[in-house]
């Protein structure tokens, strides 16, 4: 069955109009650059068509290549791919070299391919709303159809190098200053000021311009091996494991120093071995799974709505309770913070304008801008204002006692369509709502720190809450533009539980004779943001111990019991806060390594009773990363063998917007079934074996080892139905 068409109409001007048509953002699937490529050879062969104009239907022009194919195409290595780019490579011929002008009228998105062939054409006219930009390092890929050689050529080598590094879309006013667009002008005269622009350029009124072949804004050869070079080495140093930004600058190069079509020849061999990567194949998964979050069996399939929510109420002023409140005002939620006292409620609002002024002082936002923003907070220190809340979101520390009594009071004085969220990423649910009749409105809403920039929320959902509930706080999440999983609940739920075990294996390494140090490094070459430990000096120490205390209770023989933390809470090491945990910070809050921690590790080695493992300190880089994230990948097992989370793709998207692993490996799971069942599965009875209980493979994984299963296997058909609905 074809997916999307291009569709032409010739006006009486002679100008043909070419609109792509595949909704809802005309993506270019290879049946719309068929259908592109039979209109552009239609048009340049009637007498009657003068120019041509191309554009999209809808609003949009193109958000670029149509990414439903790639997974079959990567898997059966088809040759659509190279049908796509003989036609792509015929079309850009017809419309840069042919004898009739093209010009692109953009309205919405002209992101990736779109953008790249709308750079063949020989203007560009687009609407003040329009975004340009080319995203495919988001995928693994680079520009594949020219977009390596003409965007440096159109705005200049270090500007495209920014675009296509960052990958961020630029607003229609700073591309027309760049030179990328030549007019801005409204939705309604878009079509008649892009037909006049082709007509003039046909008629020699305004000059042909071929963007392969402009110079005018490329540096010498010199300048720009400089230029390259430098971003080499940012490269290398943003992202060491990935060579597609390594490719991409070698693509630029070799058109400025051998000239454009060699660049474009370049190119195109390096785009079609960077689609069969892992690198590539990962990411796509990645830009599925974290579509299919949004679709989850049992609640969003009843053809309910959500409920309108206006009014939040936020429930502690703390750091979690203040990020809370800052991402729900930045997205235009009136909120009302609630402490217990004048201190702690001044304490929480200056953390939130702490949080506006970032932005501010970063230009994301005007002053202007934060004064409105700060006037949908409202600071109160009792529940008389509850009377008229829609949502209300406690955000307290893990105290199970004053949870209870918080909920029960919210439920005496909110409204009975107003649903109860509690941000805590340990307690059972059922223990919070106890004390209550309101268990079916009491849902969890676990937010990550720093809570209005970490792009996870993970929604917790008891037998007993509604799916509207769980629905409602869905489409929270979005509009406060989270990426959010809807989980079961359980001790730590999804998220805190399957990594829990990371900084265990961790501080079982330490035990057994290997630097602290070391592991975090090893970790941050695997492509984690920051190590194990400096992660727990972030987070805090307070918090690790009241979390250990959570598993311990509940999980005791998957417990790792090491003394370190508890020693050096002891001596007041309590992490960043303090300046001083498993590194020591100076006063612009930098990282440093702390010879002192060799007195506490000594310390807690005699108190473990253990001794350096030969074998252990042996493993390199390569290895460390395995002895910490299997058991992760365990745990992660448990979670899904017990149904806390629906898709092994959930936990791929919490592991990487939650926990900071490398999306370029495609999240916990992916990863794992990259390495197999069977071998994590060896490894980890090997360690059992050895070393204890912590390492005792789960029955979820062992049946999969067994079966040589897929470890995502299970939920992968519930996966498939959801991405089928997107």
């Amino acid at each position: 069955m074809a997916k999307g068409r291009t569709e032409m109409q010739v006006g009486p001007d002679g100008v043909a109009v070419i609109a792509i048509a595949n909704p809802p953002v005309n993506a270019l699937s290879v049946d719309v650059l068929y259908s592109l490529n039979g209109h552009y050879e239609e048009a340049v062969r009637r007498n009657d068509v003068r120019a041509i104009v191309l554009t999209g239907k809808g609003g949009i022009f193109s958000a670029g290549l149509d990414l439903s194919a790639f997974g079959d195409i990567q898997r059966n290595k088809s040759e659509q791919l190279k049908v796509a780019y003989t036609w792509v490579d015929a079309m850009t011929d017809i419309l840069e070299d042919a004898g009739k002008p093209s010009v692109t009228a953009i309205d919405g998105l002209a992101l990736g391919a779109g953008l790249e062939i709308s750079m063949v054409c020989q203007a560009r006219i687009s609407t003040p709303n329009a975004q340009l930009g080319l995203s495919d390092f988001q995928i693994g890929l680079i520009p594949g159809f020219g977009g390596t050689q003409r965007l440096p050529r159109l705005v200049g080598l270090t500007k495209a190098l920014e675009m296509l590094m960052l990958s961020k879309p630029i607003k229609a006013e700073e591309a027309h200053e760049l030179g990328l667009v030549d007019d801005v002008v409204s939705p309604n005269d878009l079509l008649n000021v892009a037909r006049r622009w082709a007509l003039d350029i046909s008629e020699s009124r305004r000059p042909w311009v071929r963007a392969l072949y402009k110079s005018d804004k490329l540096e010498s050869p010199e300048e720009a091996r400089e230029i390259l070079n430098f971003a080499r080495v940012q490269a290398r140093e943003q992202a060491a494991n990935l060579q597609h930004p390594l490719v991409c600058i070698d693509v630029i190069e070799e058109g400025i120093i051998s000239g454009p079509r060699a660049g474009l020849r370049k190119e195109s061999i390096a785009f079609q071995e960077l689609f069969f990567s892992d690198t590539c194949k990962s990411l796509v998964h990645v830009f599925f799974s974290q579509r299919a979050t949004s679709k989850v069996p049992g609640i969003t399939d009843l053809g309910l709505k959500p409920q309108k929510v206006s009014k939040v109420a936020v429930v502690g002023g703390g750091l979690m309770g203040s990020g809370i409140a800052t991402a729900l005002i930045l997205s235009h939620y009136h909120v009302i913070l609630k402490e217990v006292n004048e201190k702690y409620l001044s304490e929480g609002i200056d953390r939130i304008k702490g949080n506006l002024q970032s932005r501010v002082s970063k230009g994301k936002m005007t002053e202007e801008k934060y004064e409105k923003t700060l006037s949908l907070l409202t600071g109160v220190l009792d529940y008389e204002k509850f009377k008229n809340m829609d949502l209300v979101i406690e955000a307290i520390s893990e105290n199970v006692k004053l949870k209870q009594q918080i909920f029960a009071e919210l439920e005496r004085h909110c409204p009975s369509h107003c649903f109860l969220a509690t941000n805590t990423s340990t307690i059972d649910l059922n223990l919070i709502g106890e004390k209550t009749n309101s268990q079916d409105r009491i849902v969890g809403a676990h937010f990550f720190t720093p809570a209005h920039i970490v792009p996870l929320l993970e929604i917790v959902r008891t037998p007993l809450t509604s799916p509207q509930a769980v629905l409602t706080m869905l489409n929270v999440g979005k509009n406060i533009k989270k990426t959010p999983i809807v989980v079961g609940n359980c001790t730590g739920f999804a998220v805190k539980r399957m990594f829990y075990p990371y900084t265990q294996a961790a501080l079982f390494l330490v035990d057994r004779g290997m630097d602290v140090y070391k592991i975090d490094q090893a970790c941050t070459k695997f492509g984690m943001p920051i190590g194990p430990f400096r992660l727990a000096d972030l987070v805090g120490f307070g918090v690790a111990q009241t979390t250990g205390m959570q598993y311990l209770d509940n999980f005791p023989e998957r417990v790792y019991k090491s003394m370190l933390i508890p020693l050096m809470i002891g001596d007041k090491r309590t992490g960043e806060a303090s300046e001083k945990g498993f590194y020591k910070y100076d006063s612009n809050r930098k990282a440093n390594p702390d010879p002192e921690i060799t007195n506490y590790v000594v310390e807690s080695r005699r108190m473990a009773g253990t001794t350096p493992d030969p074998e252990l300190l042996k493993l390199d880089d390569g290895a460390i990363p395995e002895i910490l994230f299997f058991p992760v990948i365990n745990e992660a097992c448990r979670v899904l063998g017990e149904n806390i989370a629906v898709k092994a793709s959930d936990l791929d998207i919490a592991s990487i917007f939650g926990m900071g692993f490398p999306s370029y490996r495609g999240g916990i799971m992916y990863w794992a079934d990259s390495i197999g069942a069977r071998r994590i599965h060896t490894k980890l009875s090997e360690w059992e074996v050895k070393y204890g209980q912590f390492f005792k493979p789960c029955k979820y994984l062992a049946k999969r080892a067994a079966g040589g299963v897929s470890l995502s296997a299970p939920a992968m058909k519930t996966m498939n139905r959801a991405i089928g609905k997107l």
